[in-house]
């Protein structure tokens, strides 16, 4: 979409999320007040036919809240501006792409929740997709039976993946997560739980995505 030499790239710090004080959707409440004054800042910097956009890694439909808060700026900020929403590939595709398997059992829903809901719930569904886990809540589930596919910095270079059953692998995760976190600087990862076997003999649509045809030969047919 970047298609001019001369595009100019803006960063900016993204206000910490004060969890001392409040409710939980209190404290995000005045977090995303905090972000939107902030994308009102960079929009109105835009010259009148100026165009800018804001990168999401991932998706903003789930668990990301990039759309409230640009309406939320143009509300406060009473600035006149038009926006779409360009869709990506989610963290839930690229994970089930690189772990090669179909989210769901067969005949059965898919829940995606958050970590801390996870922590607070326990694990309800027969697949279970956890998002924003900073606490690592897969550790707590009192069902080692239970399959996880986990990864980290999915479709980039430092792509990290694992799975197994959860009370062979909840520990080597652990310790990747905080040493790639220490290394990185920061982490974003996701995973799946699962009870039951899932599939067992039974391709996927990740199985088989790019299939290759075997080179035929007169002699190798021959004998």
């Amino acid at each position: 979409y970047i298609t001019r030499p001369n595009v100019r790239i803006v960063e900016f710090d993204v206000p910490q999320r004060q969890t001392a004080d409040g409710t939980y959707v209190q404290s995000v409440d005045t977090w995303h007040g905090e972000i939107a004054r902030i994308y009102g800042e960079l929009i109105s910097a835009l010259a009148y036919d100026g165009r800018g956009a804001f990168l999401v890694w991932g998706d903003p439909s789930l668990y990301d809240s990039t759309i409230r808060i640009i309406e939320r700026a143009r509300q406060e900020t009473g600035l006149d501006f038009e926006y779409g929403v360009v869709p990506g590939i989610t963290s839930i595709q690229a994970l089930a792409a690189s772990h090669k398997i179909p989210v769901n059992l067969v005949g059965k829903p898919v829940e995606i929740t958050t970590g801390r809901r996870l922590a607070r719930d326990g694990l309800q569904g027969d697949s279970t997709i956890v998002m924003l886990d900073g606490e690592q809540a897969f550790a707590k589930i009192e069902d080692p039976e239970a399959e996880i596919f986990w990864g980290a910095y999915l479709g980039t270079k430092d792509e990290i993946i694992r799975s197994g059953r959860l009370g062979d692998v909840a520990a080597e995760i652990q310790a990747l997560r905080s040493e790639a976190r220490q290394r990185h600087g920061w982490i974003m990862d996701i995973y799946l739980l699962r009870k039951g076997p899932g599939f067992r003999g039974i391709a996927g649509p990740f199985h088989h995505a790019l299939p290759r045809r075997r080179r035929s030969c007169k002699k190798c047919s021959e004998g």
